[in-house]
């Protein structure tokens, strides 16, 4: 009795700072929204749901600051990560139209600053090739991720980071081909990421909420904290800056502002009559160019039929309807923004937590698109359930792998020094009050790392603030030179 009448606490607390859909094929909309948030203790979430050339609702549900119990509304911002991907590209293929470029000459014709390690690939990697991830270049996110570099100096990280595959060979996701996209903008334009971004698409589309930096989304009073939920307990975490590396996901952006994002695209690129995306742009960009890989039907996703991805944008089946998705993730928030180009639906979802926003998502399909029911709120409970009883139940590899007993091969201040890999930066290993610390972007900044043994010269990386299994943490293994002495890690 107890726990029925929590829950209804819990949903009255939300039901009086939330007003639910006046559309009745969002019926019940609030009420599944908060049973998700409650299920994966999430404080909020924020949707947007357009329909041809009218909004059809833009508000939230739950909290966007839980402490204070600050409701979510339309003009809540939001982190919403890699969805930026689709506005930076976007603004190459205005670039296009204006014949100041074209997306599949070398990029290197505009950019000769951006140096691969292929010399195939200096020669021929095309915007084009950048913009569906076919460059060759896996993701080297721990060279970006909390790095205090700036855009140029990330830039000229990618001339030491190995591919591993030939251009054009296999679909591999890349931040940096964003980033380069947008410093290629800056050079075409003479104006920043930023300042293109807002004359070229914020201000046409009324878009007066969104901004491009952590900093400034600080200073509105209508903003979401970002949270993670460790334990099962909701908790606060500071915002991460991503300057840097901007164009490939640094937008914080609202429902009310990201529905006339989604009805630009569903009308051929126009917002209120006026052209804002060029329509021959916005065909190739929901055209497949590259296949991610996968496609077939399967136990998680029945309706998966194929699967592509596009310029910054990626492609698939719904239930036999044809979805252009893309989803972002950046500490705290976890979006999804969709359409359907055959349908003209669109749909906006972010959480402030790792809440399954393709729930959501689906539930708002399924009730636009007019089909049967189905149960996305449960599968995704009982799929996260089945995965944490696997993991449960798997072998603990780091354990059986440790050899216990053994002891590193010299005094732990000959590990100290500063070591670096020129597509990855410095790291920093010093000794302060018999601890081993580590030094590596932010790591020793927002907070402090420090070092574990493992076995023989192979130490963990911990956090004096980690709450998550450190069985998983990440490792370091030491090398020594002829003479016996620490050289690299």
């Amino acid at each position: 009795m107890r726990r029925v009448l929590y829950s209804l606490l819990f949903l009255l607390s939300f039901k009086s700072f939330t007003q639910p859909p006046a559309d009745p094929r969002l019926k019940g909309l609030d009420t599944f929204a908060l049973r998700i948030l409650k299920e994966w203790n999430a404080p909020g979430v924020t949707i947007a749901v357009v329909e041809k050339n009218k909004v059809i609702y833009t508000g939230g549900f739950g909290y966007r600051d839980y402490e204070k119990k600050l409701p979510v509304t339309e003009n809540t911002l939001f982190a919403i990560g890699s969805c930026t991907k689709a506005f930076t590209a976007s603004l190459l293929g205005m670039l296009e139209k204006e014949g100041k470029l074209s997306i599949d000459k070398p990029v290197r014709d505009y950019l000769p600053e951006l140096v691969f390690k292929n010399e195939y690939t200096n020669k021929h990697a095309t915007l084009r090739d950048m913009m569906c991830h076919r460059t060759g270049l896996p993701r080297h996110d721990y060279s970006w991720y909390g790095a205090t570099a700036n855009r140029n100096e990330l830039l000229e990280r990618v001339r030491y980071q190995e591919p591993t595959f030939e251009l054009r060979e296999k679909y591999q996701y890349n931040n940096f081909m964003f980033l380069a996209q947008g410093i290629v903008t800056e050079k075409i334009t003479g104006k920043s990421w930023e300042e293109n971004m807002r004359e070229r698409i914020f201000k046409p589309l009324a878009m007066n909420s969104t901004n491009m930096s952590v900093i400034d989304m600080e200073k509105s009073p209508d903003r979401s904290l970002a949270y993670s939920s460790a334990d099962n307990k909701i908790k606060a975490i500071p915002y991460r800056n991503i300057d840097a590396i901007g164009p490939a996901g640094s937008i914080n952006s609202c429902a009310k502002d990201m529905a006339n994002w989604l009805i630009t695209w569903i009308n051929d690129g126009k917002f209120k009559g006026k052209e804002i995306i060029p329509p021959g742009y916005r065909s190739d960009a929901i055209t497949a160019q590259i296949s991610p890989g996968g496609g077939l039907p399967g136990t998680e996703n029945p309706d998966l039929h194929m699967s592509g991805y596009g310029l910054a944008w990626g492609m698939s089946s719904y239930r036999g309807h044809y979805r252009v998705e893309h989803s972002g993730g950046i500490d705290g928030f976890i979006t999804s923004t969709s359409f359907f180009p055959s349908d003209s639906i669109g749909i906006f979802v972010v959480t402030n937590q790792s809440t399954p926003t393709t729930s959501i998502r689906n539930f708002i399909a399924d009730r636009m698109l007019k089909l049967s029911y189905r149960p996305w709120g449960k599968t995704a409970l009982a799929d996260k359930l089945k995965a944490d009883l696997a993991a449960k139940l798997t072998p603990n590899t780091d354990s059986i792998n440790r050899k216990p007993g053994t002891k590193y091969s010299h005094d732990l201040e000959a590990y100290d020094g500063e070591f670096e890999n020129k597509g990855y930066g410095v790291i920093k290993i010093f000794r302060e009050k018999d601890t081993s610390w580590v030094d590596y972007n932010e790591a020793g900044k927002r907070t402090r790392s420090y070092l574990e043994h493992y076995h023989y010269d192979i130490f963990r990386i911990r956090s004096t603030e980690e709450t998550e299994n450190p069985k998983t943490a990440p490792k370091i293994r030491f090398n020594t030179d002829e003479n016996g002495n620490i050289a690299s890690l």
